[in-house]
């Protein structure tokens, strides 16, 4: 039992000092990306971007030591603007994003985060938004800038519970979350995330745990009708989510 507890520990320490150095030591990368982004080659230091994401990620996963097992990438758009929306059980679940999406991908931050030194930057850089909740003007303007991005053909995440469920189920939708979705009739593709909170918010170290990524089938919003739409689609994806997590926990009985 104590030296189970000790590599609990190491692998915790590892973990986390990887992330905190990186961000400080790569740090220039992503600001070099940043600067040619601004002078003309944005697609390209997109890419590279979430290439560079992407390595990072899977870097974190395996010094966790978890499992994971992935399905339906195959229902993945590559060619057109997307809308990934996702439980979000964990902090981890936009480290599994990065690792497997299969395409450079932003999210909404909360505006908390842009006052985290390093954090921050790399929000940015991967192609985060920060929005004002409390300041509907703000939040507006942030909601319209993910939309235009979505219409040029880019992927973006959406966590409609609004905050990490730590292992309690699928909760509520929040009112208005999918507006991105909505706004843009860019298809979607419901995500399903099992397990992710059992790598750290249970148990306040990084534990080994076996993780489920379940990219479910696209949904097609150009062709609903916009007076129902926001409704429609909100219990719509709720369901498939729910449904997939719930027969995941059934066959695991």
């Amino acid at each position: 039992m104590e030296i189970m507890d000790n590599y609990v520990m190491i692998k915790t320490i590892l973990a986390f000092g990887y992330v905190g150095l990186s961000m400080i030591f790569l740090l220039p990368f992503g600001l070099f990306a940043v600067l040619f982004h601004f002078i003309g080659f944005k697609k390209s230091m997109a890419r590279f971007v979430y290439w560079f994401a992407r390595i990072w990620a899977r870097i974190l996963i395996k010094i966790s030591g978890c499992t994971i097992t992935v399905t339906g990438v195959e229902n993945i758009p590559q060619n057109s603007g997307l809308c990934f929306v996702s439980n979000h059980d964990s902090y981890f679940d936009i480290v599994l994003m990065l690792a497997y999406s299969g395409r450079p991908i932003g999210f909404i931050a909360k505006k908390e985060l842009l006052f985290i030194p390093f954090l921050n930057c790399w929000i940015y850089m991967i192609g985060g938004l920060f929005i004002d909740r409390k300041n509907v003007r703000k939040a507006i303007l942030t909601i319209n800038r993910g939309v235009q991005r979505l219409k040029s053909g880019s992927a973006m995440i959406i966590f409609p519970e609004g905050h990490r469920s730590k292992g309690r189920g699928l909760l509520p939708f929040h009112p208005g979350s999918l507006k991105l979705a909505t706004m843009s009739d860019t298809p979607i593709v419901p995500v399903a995330i099992k397990d992710s909170s059992g790598v750290f918010e249970k148990n306040g170290c990084v534990k080994s745990v076996p993780i489920e990524v379940h990219f479910l089938e696209p949904i097609d919003t150009s062709e609903m009708p916009s007076s129902d739409k926001k409704l429609v689609l909100s219990d719509k994806i709720y369901s498939v989510i729910k449904e997939k997590l719930s027969a995941d926990s059934a066959g695991a009985e």
